[in-house]
């Protein structure tokens, strides 16, 4: 499939991509949207930029399996464990102490729900380890992600036995239910904590502020610098003075939000606005 010579080709189907699916693809890497497409293009048994133009105009399915493709959603609940437990021993037991009423948590690129109700976990087993389990209730999950379907999974917070791979066993078993099947879900309690809403990372303003933590993690690295640089201010000033921002290893901080926030963890990318 020899398409990287076929520059206007591929500037027409992006085009036609934003159009179809309501996506603005200006701040993606280039090199990534050309991998993922084409990924669905093979997948369509199609050539050309021209017949993946096609295929797109009449086949609102593929639009969106494209559109699941494009928004990187691989995730596990508790993914990377020693990141999770980093934020269990010095981040939450922080926030316990100091914000009394409960925390603001916003999980940007929140795909099929893994990560927030992980965060949810997190919260509930260290407010149960401090003795106060009535915190966790009142905190909050604001969870966010642009595509429909990986949103309809997070709302309904079910997920089979693969997702469960890295997270402990109790903790599994304390916070999911068997939901028939192969699949279990999680518990009211934590469901209750998570609200989903879409959103337009980079075109859309935070859905909300003064947040005690934001958690962005392997999302960012899939725009361009200048889109990067937008995210990491917006997240900056999304946060309350002494709230937390947590990025994904491979992510770097970088642009205006520097001077706003004060790195906490280099290895699991801690960063804190000051108070």
């Amino acid at each position: 499939m020899m398409l990287t010579g076929d520059p206007e080709g591929f500037a027409r189907l992006t085009s036609e991509i934003a159009r179809v699916s309501g996506m603005q693809l200006g701040d993606y890497k280039e090199k990534v949207l050309r991998r993922r497409i084409a990924v669905r293009m093979r997948a369509c048994a199609v050539q050309t930029y021209g017949e993946y133009g096609d295929r797109l105009r009449s086949d609102a399915g593929e639009v969106e399996k494209l559109k699941d493709a494009l928004t990187i959603n691989v995730t596990r609940l508790y993914r990377n464990p020693e990141t999770w437990e980093k934020l269990r021993g010095t981040v939450i037991p922080e926030l316990i102490r100091e914000r009394d009423a409960g925390v603001k948590v916003w999980s940007a690129g929140c795909s099929s729900g893994e990560e927030p109700y992980t965060l949810a976990v997190c919260l509930a087993e260290e407010a149960d380890r401090a003795g106060r389990p009535a915190w966790a209730t009142r905190s909050s999950i604001i969870a966010t992600d642009i595509d429909e379907i990986v949103m309809g999974k997070a709302r309904a917070g079910r997920y089979p036995v693969s997702s469960f791979l890295e997270m402990p066993a109790a903790l599994a078993a304390k916070y999911f239910r068997d939901a028939g099947g192969s699949e279990r879900e999680v518990v009211p309690t934590l469901k209750r904590m998570v609200e989903v809403r879409r959103q337009d990372l980079l075109r859309e303003p935070a859905p909300g502020a003064s947040f005690d933590l934001v958690v962005c993690r392997n999302v960012v690295i899939y725009f361009d610098r200048d889109g990067q640089e937008r995210l990491f201010d917006r997240f900056a000033d999304a946060l309350a003075p002494g709230g937390y921002l947590l990025l994904g290893k491979v992510e770097t901080l970088f642009g205006p939000a520097r001077d706003k926030l004060e790195l906490v963890d280099v290895r699991e990318r801690i960063f804190r606005r000051p108070r």
